[in-house]
């Protein structure tokens, strides 16, 4: 076979490939028998050109594993043997490595069999060899074996780490210090106990000292390896880095600052920033990092780049990212650098500066948002400016800075509509293609949160947007679109006379099937979806039909896309109509099941990086693929495939809320699909997953009332939620999920009652008490041992809110009996009031405990003492809602604390008393500062000094804006009036304006009109014909209103 062979190897390397083609079918037949072994290690030894030794060693690597147990010992041993002397005596240093890889695929099954014991001390001898070329083996062996049989390196490990560190430092050889720095990334995973992590942090200086000689002699490739084992570093669940963070950051800064690099090696220094800033943002912090990374990242963005545009690699994109996110995770740190560079570069003579400018504003917009809300006006001044800078890319980027804002700064940004709507619609007109697409993007971003104050610009901007669907380019169109979805979804009925016009358009976009003009179609399919719910059920019905055929077809359409936006216009349709979407439901509900279960196109890149020098060995297959997976270089998921899913399990959720009965067909496949995808890796889908399968509960609720044995289907679906929605909150790690989870369970309590969850409870109370104390998977710190301060922690509006709705919801289902369990959560609650804390984590507090002493009762009566302070300051805060909520929890104290509230009574009228005045600007302060006052006197009128307080109390009636108010507070007055209290007699005109006022309130309630009807009835009982004057000042309409609630004599 030998001699055979050796012709064929010979044959493969030919450069004619009909010739390769036979040789490669010659071998695959010969390689099935044992005898090829003994044959490959004959030529790897003996042939005489180092291409035939270095394929008969690739060609034995692929082969190996499916003889070697059929070989004998004493051919065993001459393997290993040959091996071995390849390595040592070999002169081609290709030939060395794919004999090294032989060695780590026999390794994976002799080390363990004891079959190999002279491996390891063979390569420490050889590591330590005077000869550069057995020590550069030695540890590219060392690297290999990590990946086969690295488990047995464990004993070795501290003589290994010396090893690694002595060649970082070898003097005389490039080669190896090059070899140690890739060997040290192989070990990384290996290393997680203490001591081992503290001995590797004593890599970094080496690793970054062996770098920056590759930087200077241009070896940019090997350079890279450092940024891949920093990338290891960070993600490692063992705290790694220490200290040297810093010298991290201070090298990836250099590299990034470098424009006489690699645009790849730079990209991959300011990755290594932006993961830091993700995964290890306390590391920033603590080291004073974030100024010195701002300062080189800020001006990166204005780096000019003459190649693609659309570059990812381009040092101002990656920067732009890096901001962004230090943005979410450090805003308080972030902002000011920020705002300093882009207030001076906005007055720079370069453009790109001045692009700069705002790109830096827009980027930061998300995670600073309650920063840059405060500065609001000096921000729009530079944006605004830019909009009209005489340059193409600094309006470009200032236009897109406006939709960043729009979409961020809510609401506040839209309170400057009159100044920034005009500009929008002046930058429509832009010369610059893309400035007018940027700014339909702003225009979009910008109505989608207005209501009423749109109506004044309708008719302007329906002109402009009508015009410019029908003579733009496909991406203007998509981008107008948008913009006019956002319009109709702001202006609501007011659309209905564009909405002909515009479904008219879309059909020319709904028959679109060429691959360019997709994209249109699915941005015409969602602006139909929101368009159909701006004009109601009753219009859009008769015409719908047609539509929702052109959406089914476009399904069958490849494009991921087109069949998320028509998931979600099916979605939009079944909300708009309800149980007459059945009909629909055999055509859409299996589409949305392809979607939910496709493939998610997970691209995985292998790295085979010692065949790529032979071409062709790909051809040949190994015995070794199922048991030996090489070396993941990276994953890439198709993101249109998730986010089709996401909008196919959020479709399914609709579907069945809409349809509830109707739904009964497709209710286990349904159901089976959410409660996979709520365990899905990606958090999109997860989240859509949790939403739907509390719509889910209800469709099944609904269903099963009619079975016999409804009862116990309906409480397995209840059972297979509950224990889902819990191992969310303790176990994912996205916080939208968690606090979706959170909202699903209070709806669940509101739905179905106390009795529903009474199993769970003790498992739900745990999950809580975790969330409060900061203790669950989503809310882990960096683990470099660095713990925050309190006074840099940031109000984490998404996840503690929904946290903290779930207290009051126990409360009001459970009554008094809740008691125990807040004994429990009090504390870990109260964490979030303290001062250092940020000010919304104290509205967060005094809502949730406000809410709870309304619906526990009495026993809230235990914590006045501890929570009154805390309220009496909140009084006076500078934010509006906290001195709502704070009002709202002082009165729900008095009206169910009792006796122990008592002695707070003068304290509290001092703290509500500036909120009736004219210096607090906030109705609905002020109606619940009324509210107070109301539950105060209803438990206690003899501890009120009501001749001072009844005409500061009614002078601020009717209520304004809080309406849940009413019941309190019109109560009140009426029971005093009911009981011919002397005081508020004495204010009977004041009276008469108020009750004429609430009775002919739209937004009070028959019940509350109900009880000033009996309250006035009374006065005239008291008063007769002295109150005719009274009545005859009132309008007509108010008299009449008032009268229908006389008595008729």
């Amino acid at each position: 076979m030998a001699q055979s062979l050796e012709l064929l190897l010979i044959q493969f390397l030919m450069p004619d490939n009909d010739a390769r083609r036979q040789a490669e079918e010659q071998i695959k037949r010969l390689s099935k028998d044992p005898q090829v072994v003994p044959a490959l290690i004959q030529h790897l030894r003996t042939a005489k050109t180092p291409n035939v030794r270095q394929l008969a060693a690739v060609l034995l690597r692929k082969k190996i594993t499916g003889h070697w147990a059929k070989l004998s010992p004493q051919l065993k041993h001459l393997v290993k043997q040959s091996l071995i002397e390849s390595i040592t005596m070999e002169h081609s240093p290709p030939v060395r490595r794919a004999s090294a890889n032989v060695v780590s695929i026999i390794a994976k099954y002799a080390v363990p069999a004891g079959e190999w014991p002279d491996l390891l001390p063979f390569l420490f001898q050889c590591s330590q060899s005077a000869q550069e070329e057995h020590r550069e083996v030695a540890l590219i062996l060392f690297s290999s074996l990590t990946e086969t049989i690295g488990n047995a390196f464990q004993p070795h490990f501290s003589d290994l780490q010396a090893l690694l560190l002595k060649c970082l430092h070898d003097e005389t050889s490039n080669r190896v210090r090059v070899a140690a720095l890739k060997a040290v990334g192989s070990f990384l995973e290996f290393t997680n106990d203490g001591v081992e992590v503290v001995k590797f942090r004593e890599f970094i200086p080496s690793i970054l000292n062996v770098s920056r000689q590759c930087l200077a002699s241009g070896e940019e490739d090997v350079a890279v390896i450092a940024f891949e084992i920093f990338d290891e570093l960070i993600e490692s669940p063992a705290p790694l880095l220490g200290d040297s963070v810093k010298s991290i950051v201070q090298f990836s800064l250099e590299v990034c600052s470098s424009q006489n690099l690699e645009s790849n090696t730079r990209h991959q220094a300011i990755q290594i920033i932006s993961w830091l800033a993700k995964y290890k943002s306390n590391s920033l912090k603590k080291h004073k990092l974030v100024i010195p990374i701002l300062q080189v990242m800020c001006p990166l963005l204005a780096e000019s780049n003459d190649a693609d545009e659309d570059d990812d690699l381009a040092p101002d994109r990656a920067a732009a990212e890096v901001i962004d996110t230090m943005a979410l995770s450090l805003s308080k740190h972030v902002f000011p650098p920020v705002f300093e560079f882009a207030s001076v570069s906005s007055q720079n003579a370069n453009p790109k500066y001045r692009e700069a400018s705002v790109t830096a504003l827009g980027v930061t917009s998300e995670g600073c948002m309650e920063w840059m809300k405060d500065r609001l006006e000096p921000i729009l001044q530079i944006v605004l400016g830019a909009l009209r800078d005489p340059e193409q890319m600094v309006r470009g980027a200032a236009s897109f800075a406006l939709g960043q804002f729009a979409e961020h700064l809510q609401p506040e940004i839209i309170s400057h509509y009159e100044t920034v709507l005009p500009c929008i619609l002046n930058a429509l007109e832009d010369v610059s293609d893309e400035v007018k697409e940027k700014s339909y993007y702003a225009l979009a971003a910008f109505c989608e949160n207005m209501g009423e104050e749109i109506l004044p610009f309708l008719d302007p901007l329906m002109g402009k947007l009508l015009a410019a669907i029908q003579n733009s380019p496909r991406n203007l169109q998509e981008t107008c679109m948008s913009a006019i979805g956002s319009v109709a979804a702001a202006s609501e009925q007011a659309f209905i006379p564009y909405a002909e016009k515009v479904l008219e358009l879309l059909k020319i976009f709904m028959v679109l099937t060429n691959d360019d003009d997709l994209r249109s179609r699915a941005r015409a399919t969602e602006l139909l979806g929101i368009v159909a719910m701006s004009i109601g059920r009753a219009r859009i019905e008769p015409i719908l039909p047609p539509f929702i055929e052109a959406a089914i077809s476009g399904f069958g359409l490849d494009f991921s896309e087109l069949r998320e936006y028509t998931l979600g216009f099916f979605s939009n349709v079944a909300e708009i109509m309800d149980d007459g979407f059945a009909q629909y439901l055999p055509h859409v509900v299996p589409l949305a099941f392809s979607s939910c279960n496709l493939d998610d196109g997970s691209a995985v890149d292998i790295d085979e990086s010692d065949d790529e020098n032979l071409n062709g060995f790909g051809g040949v297959s190994s015995d070794d693929e199922a048991h030996c997976a090489p070396r993941v270089r990276n994953i890439s998921i198709r993101t249109g495939v998730l986010d089709e899913k996401a909008a196919a399990t959020q479709a399914l959720g609709l579907f069945a809320f809409h349809t509830k009965n109707s739904y009964a067909p497709y209710l286990e496949e349904s159901f089976k699909i959410l409660v996979r995808h709520s365990g899905y890796f990606h958090e999109d889908v997860r989240l859509q997953a949790v939403t739907s399968l509390k719509h889910i509960l209800t469709a099944a609720h609904s269903i099963f009332q009619s079975h016999n044995e409804g009862l116990a289907k309906a409480r397995e679906v209840l059972d297979t939620v509950m224990n889902i929605f819990i191992k969310t909150m303790t176990e994912d790690d996205d916080k939208e999920v968690v606090a979706q989870a959170c909202m699903s369970i209070v709806d669940i309590i509101k739905d179905y009652g106390y009795m529903a969850i009474e199993p769970y409870m003790s498992r739900l109370v745990d999950a809580t008490l975790l969330l409060l104390r900061e203790e669950s998977a989503c809310q882990q710190p960096d683990d470099d041992g660095d713990i925050e301060d309190d006074d840099d922690t940031e109000h984490d509006e998404v996840l503690m809110d929904a946290v903290s709705d779930l207290l009051p919801a126990f409360a009001k289902s459970m009554g008094p009996h809740f008691a125990p369990i807040f004994a429990k959560l009090f504390d870990p609650l109260m964490k979030f009031s303290k001062s250092s804390r940020p000010m919304q984590d104290r509205t967060m507090v005094v809502a949730c405990l406000a809410e709870v002493a309304q619906d526990m009762g009495a026993p809230i009566a235990g914590y006045v003492d501890r929570v009154m302070p805390l309220v009496l300051k909140e009084l006076a805060s500078s934010e509006a809602t906290n001195r709502r909520n704070a009002a709202f929890c002082a009165g729900e104290l008095c009206k169910n604390g009792d006796e122990s509230a008592l002695k707070y009574y003068g304290d509290i009228l001092r703290g509500l008393y500036p909120l009736f005045g004219e210096s607090e600007p906030d109705d609905a302060v002020r109606d619940n500062a009324a509210g107070a006052v109301a539950r105060m006197i209803m438990v206690h009128p003899q501890s009120i000094p009501l001749n001072q307080v009844l005409p500061v109390f009614l002078k601020v009636l009717p209520l304004k804006e809080d309406h849940e108010e009413s019941m309190a507070v019109y109560t009140c007055v009426s029971a005093l009036v009911l009981s011919s209290n002397p005081q508020i007699l004495s204010l009977v005109p004041e009276l008469v304006n108020l009750f004429a006022q609430v009775v002919v309130s739209p937004v009070e309630t028959s019940e509350v009109k109900a009880q000033i009807g009996q309250a006035f009835s009374h006065l005239i009982s008291l008063y007769g014909h002295q109150m005719q004057p009274l009545l005859s000042n009132l309008s007509p309409t108010h008299a009449n209103a008032l009268a229908a609630f006389a008595p008729k004599s």
